[in-house]
């Protein structure tokens, strides 16, 4: 379906005027560095968890993991599951509080600010600074895809001219306005997301004939499941694969932990908690944002799965033949041509709002990161005056290397690209923000040992062991002259599961081994 209607053309320009002004909003209330890097610190509670929320939920997860759904099923929803237990109660009620405290105590502006302060330590981060610049643009880059790919089937214009409508709309408020137009942009676009979730459920159980007989009827479906996927493990899109398949391996290490447990470990998240002005303001979030992540994730997944019913149904044909083996395609395919035009022009605004809130996010700490983090911070060694205008020339630069990712990476790459980005995130941050947040004893050479070792036996793993990366990517066959440097169990495993636990362990027994940290600035990291 094709919409092309001066009706279409409204609603659109409407969207983006009111984007535009509250874009406006937050360049007008932006006076100082601190306003510009985490909102001045006086967020409320309701735009916070719709702006983490929003920023969470990208269109990776509702176009990429959605279609991974139409592909794998609904095992995917164990992490929905984690996405709301890890994602926003652990997040929120754990992590939450001690970082806005921590953040405040040391007047940290930027994720990888805070850990190098706690530690001490500017090689933390500058290296955390780099590391964000680096590969944030993989994830940045997918968000691209998933948005223009949704653009390119339902307006009917080029593929890569919609990326660049995407790029340049967020580009313009995110350079201009700071942090405080992104989390109010984000909050109107969580709410859009929200309106337009519901819809699709209801709208999908509808065309299904409802709850019971939409379930019955995908459940039918079991000897549909090609050979390729039942060799590994698929049993059906209503089943979990045969424990310790391949298929499982990708779907409980890779996706469900991935990202499960990485989302803990995501800067452009954390630095939220440091925008609200107390720790109630946090405890308020969570009731906002629970049911906005399950809406979310559990909508996206049980309509990807469900997407088999309907073209089994309608063309003869499961989803993943329908989008020509291109996962990234089945939601796309499915809302266009399953749902009503009026659903079709929400959605695409839902879909808008999903790429834009996730995208402003990501360009904003992947200028900060390069421009506060490791240019004004680690090479120039805080010398520099305001670091506003080098953090919007970072952010150009970033914007300019995710664009570049969107028109260069392979189809089915959006939920492998986010859990690969998740994963590395978790192996390199995950133990020393724990530790520095809840572990008084860590120390500046155990956070920098775990960073190091979390990160590039990650990466080692992600370009020698793990299969669906290291084949691609050819490293271990041009160096060894084969595929994998492992076989068997192993190349399935995600890094997640080696590079974190290494990075735990050396974290612990480094600081054992070197002297503590001196008890005044543990009191200052500390104090209530």
């Amino acid at each position: 379906m094709v919409l092309s209607t001066p009706v279409l053309g409204v609603i659109i320009l409407v969207y983006l005027m009111v984007i535009f002004y509250l874009g406006w909003l937050g360049y007008k209330k932006t006076k100082e560095t601190e306003d510009y890097m985490v909102a001045g610190r006086k967020i409320h509670p309701y735009i916070l968890a719709l702006s983490y929320g929003a920023t969470f939920i990208s269109t990776s997860a509702i176009i990429g993991f959605g279609g991974a759904a139409g592909a794998l099923g609904m095992g995917l929803l164990w992490l929905a599951f984690m996405n709301i237990f890890v994602g926003i109660f652990i997040a929120f009620v754990v992590f939450g509080s001690k970082t806005r405290r921590m953040g405040l105590n040391l007047n940290a502006v930027t994720f990888p600010e805070l850990i190098g302060r706690r530690f001490q330590s500017r090689f933390i981060q500058g290296f955390s600074g780099a590391l964000i610049g680096i590969f944030m643009p993989l994830y940045a880059g997918i968000v691209l895809i998933g948005g223009a790919r949704f653009l390119e089937s339902t307006l009917n214009i080029n593929y890569d001219v919609a990326v660049l409508i995407l790029t340049v709309i967020v580009a313009a408020y995110v350079i201009t306005g700071g942090l405080i137009a992104v989390m109010y942009t984000d909050a109107l676009q969580g709410t859009l997301m929200f309106i337009g979730m519901i819809f699709l459920l209801v709208f999908t159980y509808a065309k299904l004939g409802g709850v019971s007989a939409a379930h019955s009827a995908l459940t039918a479906m079991n000897d549909l499941v090609p050979e390729s996927l039942t060799a590994g493990g698929h049993l059906g899109w209503t089943s979990m694969p045969v424990f310790g398949s391949p298929i499982w391996w990708t779907l409980i290490s890779t996706l469900v932990l991935g990202v499960g447990i990485g989302v803990v470990a995501q800067p452009q998240l954390a630095v939220r908690f440091m925008t609200v002005k107390n720790d109630t303001a946090l405890n308020r979030a969570v009731l906002v944002g629970g049911p906005f992540i399950l809406m979310m994730t559990g909508v996206a997944f049980t309509v990807g799965a469900l997407s088999n019913a309907y073209f089994y149904e309608t063309l003869g044909k499961i989803s993943v033949v329908v989008a020509g083996g291109n996962t990234d395609l089945i939601m796309p395919e499915f809302i266009n041509s399953a749902m009503p035009d009026t659903f079709v022009v929400l959605f695409m605004l839902t879909l808008l709002a999903a790429a834009m809130s996730t995208l402003s996010s990501q360009f904003h700490t992947m200028g900060t990161s390069i421009g506060h983090d490791f240019y004004r911070e680690y090479i120039k060694k805080g010398e520099l005056g305001q670091t506003i205008n080098i953090t919007k020339v970072a952010i150009a630069g970033t914007i300019l290397a995710s664009v570049i990712l969107a028109y260069i990476l392979p189809i089915s790459i959006i939920a492998r690209a986010t859990a690969i980005f998740f994963g590395l995130c978790a192996a390199a941050f995950l133990p020393m923000y724990a530790g520095g947040l809840f572990w008084k004893r860590m120390t500046k050479e155990g956070a920098i040992a775990s960073l190091l070792v979390g990160t590039f036996s990650s990466l080692f793993w992600l370009a020698f062991v793990h299969k669906s990366e290291a084949v691609p990517l050819g490293i271990s066959k041009a160096i060894f002259g084969v595929d994998t440097i492992l076989t068997g169990t192993w190349t399935v495993v995600d890094p997640i599961l080696v590079a974190t636990p290494l990075a735990i362990v050396v974290a612990i027994v480094v600081s054992l081994m070197t002297k503590p940290t001196p008890q005044e600035h543990l009191d200052a990291c500390f104090k209530k």
